[in-house]
């Protein structure tokens, strides 16, 4: 039988896991043998386990949610309200019943003896090590409300830059995947039609005619097998780029994009400024600080560039160093830093650097679609042209010759 246990080391920290044993008696005994004080042994509860993995799946804790979580949190706390108390408030309001799953849970172990930040900690997949690394430091220096506040500011400003980018491509994304609908129809069910007319003219027609008559032929027949190739190709690309090589391939394409590319550069180098600067300034030694933003960064580029800043750290190196090597960190980035490591303030000048970024982000998604609108116009134009010419406009020479 299975037993999920807490239980405390012999440090006094509080530790969890699951037991093998025949009975609850004998897996309180394996635990004392490993030098452990069981706090609670308790049967493994499976039903329990596949609710929340199936509200896990349909009600995933969103960026919005967590927002509104430490926001409140933030409030609560700075109103001396008790840290347990606090989260029993909001579970009690709160409409995902996943995120209510896990902060019962939460409350659960903040009882048994768990800090904030371990409770935290065993729900990975919703809260990031930047929270719970800094709720971890707000507990060591004492500051646990200011950490929350700090927690509860830069989820709000990564929900806001996701917002932003969202927003921005929306548009542009709308209007290619509608543009792939119609032009599907039209060629596969629309074209073969327009095309038997000229085919019962029997008049000698264009070789682009004749190549979009034999297209349309094709896709009259064959309509359903282009359907399933392109279904299957673009799963095999999402595969792909889900895996560790095609993601880190993906990455590095995303910034020689036009356009996009340096929208994307700009999100990663706020988030990384920002990041980098809220650790720091909230007392994570600066190598932790490093490890942590490349985790949170969301490039595998600039993680690979912040892994290389700590190994040079540890060895007595500047960061400025590694930055001044890589062609993705622009020179004003690079400048700043070494100014903030001249000077002691690291965290201070990031911060001023995030904020940069941050408004270079919000000037050029509010420009995005101003700027891809002509490119979308011309796209389009150009497939209604090939139509016309290669079509329509043979139609109406033949009919004009009766």
């Amino acid at each position: 039988m299975r037993f999920v246990f807490k239980a405390k080391n012999a440090e006094g920290k509080m530790k969890e896991g699951i037991v093998d044993a025949m009975t609850q008696e004998m897996a309180v005994q394996v635990l004392q043998k490993s030098g452990m004080t069981p706090v609670s042994v308790e049967k493994e509860d499976t039903s329990n386990k596949l609710v929340k993995n199936f509200r896990k799946v349909w009600e995933k804790v969103t960026q919005k949610e967590l927002v509104v979580l430490f926001r409140q949190l933030a409030t609560l706390m700075e109103a001396k309200v008790p840290l347990v108390t606090s989260l029993g408030a909001i579970e009690a309001q709160t409409e995902n019943k996943y995120l209510r799953i896990i902060l019962k849970e939460m409350i659960a172990d903040i009882n048994d003896g768990m800090t904030f930040s371990e409770a935290l900690g065993r729900h990975q997949d919703t809260f990031s090590s930047l929270t719970v690394n800094m709720i971890k430091a707000g507990e060591i220096s004492g500051s646990l409300r200011q950490a929350i506040t700090y927690v509860a500011n830069g989820v709000e400003k990564s929900y806001q830059l996701n917002a932003k980018i969202k927003s921005a491509l929306f548009y542009p994304a709308f209007v290619l995947a509608v543009a792939l609908i119609i032009g599907f129809l039209v060629i596969a069910f629309i074209l073969p039609k327009l095309t038997s007319l000229i085919r019962d003219m029997h008049v000698e027609t264009p070789w682009y005619t004749k190549a979009m008559m034999s297209l349309g032929d094709f896709m009259s027949v064959y309509w359903w097998a282009v359907a399933m190739l392109f279904i299957a190709f673009v799963g095999s690309v999402v595969y792909y780029v889900n895996s560790d090589a095609g993601k880190k391939e993906w990455e590095q394409f995303q910034l020689r994009i036009p356009v996009f590319g340096n929208v994307l550069r700009y999100v990663y180098l706020a988030r990384l400024a920002d990041t980098f600067s809220t650790l720091l300034i909230g007392g994570i030694p600066m190598v932790r600080a490093l490890l942590i933003t490349g985790d949170v960064v969301g490039n595998t580029v600039f993680k690979s560039v912040l892994l290389r800043s700590a190994d040079e750290v540890k060895s007595g190196g500047a960061i400025s160093t590694v930055f001044a090597r890589s062609n993705d960190i622009p020179p004003v980035v690079t400048q700043m830093v070494r100014i903030g490591e001249e000077t002691g303030n690291l965290g201070q000048v990031l911060e001023g650097t995030a904020k940069f970024y941050d408004q270079e982000v919000d000037y050029i998604t509010k420009n995005l679609t101003a700027l891809l609108e002509p490119i979308l116009i011309v796209g389009l134009g150009i497939g209604v042209a090939i139509l016309v010419f290669s079509i329509i406009l043979p139609i109406y020479n033949i009919a004009g010759q009766i």
